[in-house]
């Protein structure tokens, strides 16, 4: 849908070059534009209206570097009446508003109009219109703010993550040629994204439920409450036998958490950082806020090394990322850790400190006795589901050897220690990884590069998006860091050109 009906378009027949021609033999007869490649190349190609305005010509060597010819566009034969708008002109006109920091969609079609040239070059369907020294009809041309809404609703994310595919392949062929592999170290991270309800203003009247998981926002179907941080009461009360103990569904006061609620989404992001080039995204994904930040884990991974065509090798990332699983990514085949591992701060669990193991990696108890594996069983209750091994006292089984525990154990009168844990060897590199080594904190000090993304991202609104629904929200955050990556890349060609 156009701003004007197709029936208040007839009297403009009169202006087209093309007297006789109904509208839809015009759209279909009239010349193709050239490609990005074509313009940049050739400049001569331009109208002249185009090559004299420095909107135009600034957004024609920003985008140009993307593969627009290969973009999975939408059927546009199979029609009816005027034909549908074509998404490789409305994707590059999203990065736009993201580059201007337009707000609004309506906002987006504004600037467009005030800047015929450019709607020219994204590639927007033209209406002919004599009225204009440009030949077509600027505000007729493009889609009403409503259907451009509905084009960012209904575009396939998976087109949108092309643009990030090629990103990354310019950059590793552009760094390639300076001898730098581009992803050997990577960060991940998540990022919190605050709905557009009202529930998330404090100032408005919400009668009730403001954070009851169980009573959705009107204003987003999609979006979940989630906590953007818990902090522990003990961290922030050093006294906390100061703290009153309530005389009703009482709680220790050294187990009171305090959280900040939001109903929103959250963004992860795999960034990898080139010193002294800049900061790249490898690979993003949106969820709503209720996911935990390790389901980001396996398909960030696998988008990242999809783009790489090979595995990182080391990884950064927060403390809320201490799982077996991610341990075990990194771990390369033959046992060395040094030569590839994942960064990880460790998180003392269940009141179990550090483990020690055999050198047939079973754990050691408190007496420093290689425990037997008694059994092993399915544990499917996880996000990722594994199996998990049942340790017990090697005093007491497979049979009594009459001997007694060295140093007591408190357990022992019932059957002695008995431990649990998943028999994958990331659960043994989660307490073998040396934290204190040099090469361990240069590795950790790579979760910068997902910092600085996230600060970036922020800069362009992916914060506080004036949407209100997932998919939307989704596809705009693609756009984000696609724009941030194109970024990135004309920073390389200018250091490269010095």
């Amino acid at each position: 849908m156009t701003s004007i009906p197709i029936v208040s378009r007839l009297p403009r027949l009169k202006q087209m070059d093309h007297l006789r021609l109904p509208v839809i033999t015009w759209f279909r007869r009239c010349p193709k534009r050239p490609s990005w490649q074509e313009l940049v190349h050739n400049p001569a190609s331009l109208p002249a209206f185009v090559r004299n305005s420095p909107v135009a010509m600034r957004y024609l060597h920003l985008l140009a570097p993307l593969a627009w010819d290969r973009f999975p566009e939408r059927n546009l034969q199979q029609y009816r009446g005027v034909p549908p708008v074509p998404h490789t002109p409305f994707a590059a006109a999203c990065l736009v508003k993201l580059d201007q920091g337009l707000d609004y969609v309506s906002r987006l079609r504004e600037y467009l109009v005030d800047h015929p040239p450019l709607i020219w070059l994204l590639g927007f369907p033209l209406i002919p219109s004599r009225q204009f020294p440009w030949g077509f009809d600027a505000d007729a041309s493009l889609p009403t703010a409503r259907h451009f809404t509905r084009l960012l609703r209904e575009i396939p994310n998976v087109s949108l993550q092309f643009l990030l595919d090629d990103t990354v392949h310019l950059l590793q062929a552009e760094l390639h040629t300076e001898g730098i592999i581009l992803g050997e170290s990577v960060s991940l991270d998540t990022k919190h994204i605050i709905a557009w309800v009202q529930e998330n203003n404090p100032k408005a009247y919400v009668r009730e439920g403001r954070y009851d998981k169980t009573k959705q926002p009107k204003g987003d179907p999609d979006c979940r409450l989630g906590c953007k941080r818990k902090t522990n009461q003990a961290k922030r009360q050093p006294d906390v036998e100061s703290i009153p103990t309530p005389t009703t569904n009482s709680v220790p006061a050294k187990h009171l958490a305090v959280g900040e609620y939001y109903w929103g989404y959250g963004s992860g992001i795999v960034a990898t950082k080139v010193p002294g080039w800049s900061e790249f995204v490898l690979a993003e994904l949106t969820q709503p806020f209720d996911q935990s930040d390790v389901s980001y884990f396996k398909p960030l991974m696998a988008d990242a090394e999809r783009r790489l065509g090979r595995q990182p090798r080391f990884g950064a990332f927060d403390a809320a990322f201490d799982a077996f699983y991610v341990y075990e990514y990194f771990h390369l085949d033959g046992g060395d850790w040094t030569a590839g591992f994942a960064a990880v701060p460790f998180v003392q669990r269940g009141g179990q400190g550090q483990r020690f193991f055999s050198d047939d990696g079973r754990p050691l108890c408190s007496a420093g006795l290689p425990m037997v594996l008694r059994y092993t069983f399915w544990c499917k209750t996880t996000l990722i589901p594994h199996e998990r091994g049942r340790y017990v006292c090697p005093l007491r089984y497979p049979e009594q050897t009459g001997e007694s525990c060295p140093i007591q154990h408190k357990h022992w009168a019932k059957n002695g220690c008995i431990t649990t844990m998943a028999t994958s060897p990331g659960a043994r590199l989660r307490y073998e990884i040396d934290r204190d080594s040099e090469q361990y904190k240069q590795i950790y000090k790579q979760r910068t590069a997902s910092e600085r993304i996230n600060s970036q991202a922020t800069e362009l609104g992916i914060e506080r998006p004036k949407l209100r629904n997932g998919r939307a929200i989704a596809n705009e955050n693609t756009l984000i860091y696609v724009l941030i990556n194109l970024r990135g890349l004309h920073r390389v060609y200018e250091i490269k050109a010095v």
